[in-house]
């Protein structure tokens, strides 16, 4: 078939994360794969309530086209929860409704990008965002970085000899795929710097209310002064994914770009689901359904590094995040976890290779690891049956 593409999709390939959760759909498999929040947590029960009421109150409006904003209701929900969470100061004016905060890094990547610009990330960093935004054409800039977050002293060189820099993207809260959380000295050095240079920030958030132990730290929109930092939320992680709601927090000038994007791209997100959205908010508590859910993934990340510590062969290190949902394991440099994911997967247990959270590639003796999906009994089989594998690699 004579098809003629667009160049821009010469550069796209297939999420790997994706295309191993296909895998992972036949029930034999112990996935520790993809970023898939516990379902038996879902508040199946209480939605059937909920739509009961959306529907039996505004069928009509509720069936109906709404505006691309989004819901006035929820979005002035969104932002009094971000005001009283995450320390800002938002009106619900400065909110887009989007379908899942994914739209929003390809939105983002729309109208910050054009080919050949420079975008600085984390090293490693998330690849849904990496594939967001490739097709756009930027160079990849990865900022070294540690436990405790982005190096801002090799940030500063970076932006000081980079030409064409045009957004930092990053995600200081359990971060995906390492789990680590920015140090509040980061976070505050990293705003100083980004605005005396005056670069866009996306700084997407989605597991920043799922920490298990530690202080809430100040989010960047917060320390942001000049109106840099374009906040993405998701109820996803803390309530339910199949819903696909997220948003985009951003001062107005900004936000009414991403708004005639999503003019073009969709015209809005689905209003059934953020009315029903917004009865849940209205008629149960979010924050104790949030407690749940902390509980049960404490337990599980506790139970996965402690087996982790006793399965696991010496010579390889991981990460024990205050939150989230990932552990980051590093093997000795010699070692491809493709190749022992093969192996794994002849074992009916499955993980994301890290090299693909590297966009400019390197770093193959990484893999992911998600704690929140299996239940503990596989949780544990899964983890003794990697354990074993990995001895035959580590010698």
């Amino acid at each position: 078939m004579a098809v003629a593409f667009a160049g821009r999709m010469n550069g796209i390939k297939a999420s790997e994360i994706r295309e191993i959760l296909k895998i992972t759909e036949q029930p034999n498999i112990i996935s520790f794969a993809g970023g898939l929040p516990a379902p038996e947590l879902f508040p199946v029960e209480e939605m059937k309530l909920v739509t009961q009421k959306v529907l039996g109150e505004a069928g009509r409006q509720a069936l109906q086209y709404t505006t691309t904003e989004g819901f006035k209701p929820l979005r002035q929900i969104i932002a009094h929860r971000m005001n009283t969470k995450f320390g800002t100061a938002l009106t619900y004016e400065k909110i887009l409704i989007t379908s899942g905060s994914q739209q929003g890094l390809d939105f983002s990547g729309r109208i910050l990008l054009n080919e050949g610009d420079v975008v600085l990330c984390e090293s490693p960093t998330y690849l849904g965002a990496i594939n967001a935004f490739m097709s756009y054409g930027p160079r990849f800039v990865e900022v070294p970085t540690d436990a405790q977050g982005m190096i801002t002293e090799e940030l500063e060189r970076i932006i000081q000899t980079t030409d064409r820099i045009k957004m930092a993207y990053v995600i200081p809260d359990f971060q995906n795929p390492t789990g680590r959380t920015w140090s509040a000295e980061r976070r505050e050095k990293f705003m100083e710097i980004i605005g005396r240079y005056e670069i866009p920030v996306i700084e997407d958030n989605p597991y920043g209310e799922l920490r298990f132990e530690g202080q809430r730290l100040k989010s960047l929109k917060s320390l942001d002064t000049k109106g840099l930092v374009i906040f993405l939320g998701t109820f996803s992680k803390t309530f339910c994914p199949g819903y696909r709601i997220g948003w985009v927090a951003a001062e107005e000038e900004i936000l009414e770009k991403y708004i005639l994007v999503k003019q073009g791209a969709d015209l809005q997100s689905s209003t059934i689901a953020q009315r029903e959205i917004a009865g849940y908010l209205e008629m149960f508590d979010l924050d104790l359904h949030i407690r749940d859910i902390n509980r049960v993934y404490k337990a599980r990340r506790d139970l996965a590094i402690s087996t982790m510590q006793k399965e696991f062969p010496g010579g390889l290190s991981f990460t024990r995040p205050q939150g989230g949902l990932f552990t980051w394991v590093e093997l000795p440099p010699h070692i491809d976890a493709r190749e022992v994911l093969v192996r794994s997967l002849e074992r009916d247990v499955a993980f994301v290779p890290g090299g693909s959270f590297y966009p400019n590639g390197g770093h193959e003796n990484t893999f992911r690891m998600n704690y929140s999906n299996m239940p503990e009994d596989r949780l544990v089989e899964g983890i003794r049956r990697l354990g074993s594998i990995l001895g035959e690699f580590i010698i």
